[in-house]
């Protein structure tokens, strides 16, 4: 699915604000460091729902496995941000993905 340039802006966005924690997380993992499993950053999820294209971005995401990791800092602490979270992990779970936070 080729993506929008508004997907590859906001991708682009988010790579250049990783949190500490994420760039702690991406060094640990890059360039088939872990398990010699290749891991992407900032990786979008695109997808249909109800005939409307919709993206989530996935801190880090494995192909191999299906495999999400989310790295949540203290703006997922929000109770509507946790709520949001859980939908958001219900529909990608629905599209086959694992997910860790």
């Amino acid at each position: 699915m080729k993506l929008s340039n508004e997907i590859k802006e906001n991708v682009r966005d988010l790579r250049k604000k990783q949190t500490q924690s994420e760039k702690i997380f991406w060094n640990l993992i890059r360039n088939r460091k872990f398990c010699n499993k290749k891991f992407l950053r900032q990786y979008p999820v695109v997808f249909d729902e109800s005939n409307q294209r919709r993206h989530f971005v996935a801190d880090f995401y494995c192909a191999e496995f299906k495999l999400i990791i989310e790295i949540d800092g203290e703006v997922h602490n929000d109770i509507y941000q946790k709520g949001y979270d859980n939908v958001r992990s219900e529909i990608l779970q629905n599209l086959g993905y694992k997910i860790l936070r």
